[in-house]
């Protein structure tokens, strides 16, 4: 289940460092190259809600070898891609793919370890921070020494490989039968699936700005309208007064901005890197890779820390020094260059991915112990709001690029701001007599 975790988020990362010789390649510009990640994350945020509640209705095993099979077409259509516009369409299904990973791992997990969330969340974290670390020098390695066509080939082959592990090591987790909430599966979708394809087409070469309002506008309405129908339905995908109890709130909105954080620099630093920098691909792969190998080796020692202390205190150290490294990483990008941009960059990633850690763990965890955390249209939704920040930290780099690193880096900063004082708006949860983990 965790290899899967892994895979799925190497799938999301592995083009960012070669976007400049994908752009080149294809004879198109960075600025819309940038939509072979938007829309993987774009397609991907959108269907995790959905793709959670069939997880529950036909069971979670079973979805999750259905997605692995889809990821396998998926990566080798992008292989085979001879324009732009049918890579960003494969790149589309790898994100339709992806989007019932994790909420079928974070509830197999959490069903088949009951009481330990905080360490699975935290093994679940550091999973993520493994597929972290190992998409950027992976996808900027093999674009150098094969061609970037080649990244999709071992994708669609460490597919079928994740997708036998699947098959022969999860224990089976049958689903029970509901009702398909079709109303809130649409409102909720087209109403997701509108803003963010408004927010990512901002950047687009002779966009039309009152068109793209438009669009943000009505997926606002539409989402507006997903609530006020869903309070009215006892049969309800999502439940509003679960997704607005503080515990999950707190979680979801702190991994939204986390994520933003993530996509920014995700994006934004390998270009600058090969860019200005004039980096090879697999050098800035491999000093990006910091980031994500410090999310990977904090994961185990956060969710003791949570354990130990208090998940909202570590939640909250931990977007504080998203804030702070944001605002050194704009700095730096803006200020320093030579060999010791090198040095100070690799610093500041180093804050950048203990943030990370300090973050995704409790955030995880206390999605999962919230009263909405059965439920895996839910955990989607958690999902959904994760991958949602990244998509707009993406679709950020691709709108503000122009103006440096210094006006990319603060703005990521002030959003990540806002997530840090939502922690203290609303009543604390109350510790649960009956469980040995602290509340969020």
């Amino acid at each position: 289940m965790l290899g899967a975790t892994v895979l799925g988020t190497m799938a999301n990362n592995i083009i960012s460092v070669p976007l400049n010789t994908i752009a080149e390649d294809l004879d198109r510009p960075v600025a819309s190259t940038v939509l072979a990640v938007s829309a993987f994350i774009i397609v991907l945020a959108v269907a995790i809600p959905v793709a959670g509640w069939v997880g529950d209705r036909l069971g979670r095993r079973r979805v999750l070898l259905a997605a692995l099979l889809l990821m396998v077409v998926g990566q080798a259509l992008a292989s085979l891609a001879p324009g732009l516009e049918l890579l960003i369409a494969a790149r589309a299904v790898q994100g339709l793919a992806c989007s019932a990973i994790p909420p079928m791992v974070m509830g197999m997990l959490v069903t088949f370890f009951p009481g330990q969330r905080l360490r699975v969340m935290g093994a679940w974290a550091a999973a993520n921070g493994a597929g972290q670390a190992l998409g950027p020098p992976i996808g900027g390695l093999i674009a150098d020494a094969a061609g970037w066509r080649s990244i999709f080939v071992l994708m669609c082959v460490l597919s079928l490989v994740a997708f036998v592990a699947v098959a022969r090591s999860v224990p089976s987790a049958p689903g029970h039968r509901e009702r398909f909430d079709l109303p809130g599966a649409l409102l909720l979708s087209s109403g997701m699936t509108l803003l963010l394809v408004a927010v990512t087409s901002v950047s687009l070469p002779g966009a039309r700005l009152a068109l793209i309002g438009g669009l943000a506008a009505i997926g606002l309405v539409l989402l507006l309208l997903f609530v006020a129908v869903s309070a009215r339905n006892p049969h309800a995908m999502l439940p509003p007064h679960l997704l607005f109890e503080t515990r999950f709130l707190r979680s979801s909105l702190a991994a939204f901005v986390q994520m933003f954080m993530l996509g920014t620099a995700l994006v934004a630093v390998p270009l600058h890197l090969t860019g200005p920098l004039h980096m090879s691909s697999w050098h800035a792969g491999l000093l990006f890779f910091q980031l994500p190998v410090v999310m990977v080796l904090l994961a185990p020692w956060v969710g003791r820390a949570a354990a130990r202390w208090s998940p909202r205190l570590i939640l909250r150290i931990g977007l504080l020094t998203l804030v702070v490294g944001g605002a050194l990483a704009g700095v730096v990008g803006e200020e320093a260059d030579g060999t010791w941009a090198t040095w100070l960059i690799s610093a500041v990633l180093l804050v950048l991915g203990a943030g990370m850690a300090l973050v995704q763990t409790p955030a995880a965890a206390g999605a999962t112990r919230s009263p909405a955390g059965g439920r895996g249209a839910a955990l989607g939704a958690f999902s959904m709001l994760r991958f949602s920040g990244s998509a707009a930290g993406t679709a950020w780099v691709a709108i503000g690029y122009h103006h440096g690193l210094l006006a990319l880096f603060l703005f990521a900063a002030a959003v990540v701001t806002i997530g840090l004082a939502v922690t203290f708006v609303g009543p604390d949860p109350h510790d649960d007599p009956a469980s040995a983990e602290p509340a969020y």
